[in-house]
């Protein structure tokens, strides 16, 4: 079994069909995956933001006779000291250095399965043009997406401003001829990206989506989901692993653009033309 918490109750939770108030109990447990063994059914309810007989039925529903018997799992397959003696061994800072290269270990074995992602390159390769979605702290990882996919892909309309044009935005790609829009979606999840993805499928679209959780609320109006785990141990989130599996998406979807090498060079020339960098 994994070394990584956050693995270790993606699995468990694989192959269960939850409901939605589940699914937010899980992604809460995912995103708090080094505590979870030691929380009572109300602190994990009080943080998921559920009723307390929510976990209870959340727990009978993968399997386990009540809470306490999946709690009691939990500290069996990470006990308590280990827990404990990474804690003391690292002071905060490093702590959340460490919690992210658990993250990229994690997304290493996501990996392993290369084919979600080498079939999200190839849609995103497909789709003319192709809008990226990313609001608020998702906002960095959608624009520096589209920075490099635009050296490649011959037409990337980004998506990083919310209000009331932003549907007006995604019909304007629709009628271009756009057949994917690539989201990214990090917590603090806002509303606006959840009834975006809702109305960008009934406008037609797959939705590819790089999000921090199997279970973050935009799993449902996503066709391909892509999970990468965000660091929590600091006041901000930390975001390595996103970061990591949109360049890694960047790469398969140029697998999908017979040009994209063409392109590549096209621009090193333009730049040293132009004197563009120093180095």
């Amino acid at each position: 079994m994994s070394d990584n918490p956050a693995a270790r109750l993606q699995a468990l939770f694989e192959g269960h069909r939850l409901t939605p108030t589940q699914r937010r109990i899980a992604h809460w447990m995912v995103r708090r995956a080094a505590d979870v063994p030691f929380l009572s059914s109300v602190e994990l309810a009080e943080l998921a933001g559920v009723s307390q007989p929510s976990v209870t039925r959340f727990a009978v529903a993968l399997g386990f006779d009540g809470y306490p018997g999946l709690r009691k799992y939990l500290r069996e397959v990470a006990p308590a000291q280990s827990v404990a003696a990474g804690a003391s061994e690292f002071n905060e800072y490093q702590q959340a250095v460490h919690a992210e290269i658990e993250n990229l270990r994690h997304l290493a074995g996501l990996l392993a399965d290369p084919e979600p992602v080498e079939r999200a390159g190839r849609l995103l390769a497909s789709s003319r043009p192709l809008p990226v979605l990313g609001l608020r702290a998702a906002s960095s990882q959608a624009r520096g997406f589209a920075y490099f996919a635009a050296k490649v892909h011959p037409d990337v309309r980004l998506l990083d401003e919310g209000g009331t044009m932003l549907v007006d935005r995604v019909d304007g790609a629709v009628r271009a001829g756009a057949t994917v829009l690539l989201c990214f979606a990090l917590p603090r999840h806002p509303k606006e990206v959840v009834e975006a993805l809702a109305y960008a499928r009934e406008a037609g679209l797959t939705v590819v989506t790089v999000a921090d959780s199997a279970f973050a609320p935009v799993a449902k109006h996503s066709d391909v989901l892509l999970p990468a785990a965000v660091g929590t141990g600091l006041a901000f989130d930390t975001a390595c692993a996103p970061m990591m599996l949109g360049r890694v998406l960047l790469e398969a979807m140029c697998d999908g653009l017979p040009d994209a090498q063409a392109r590549l060079e096209e621009f090193d020339a333009g730049a040293a033309a132009r004197g563009l960098f120093v180095d």
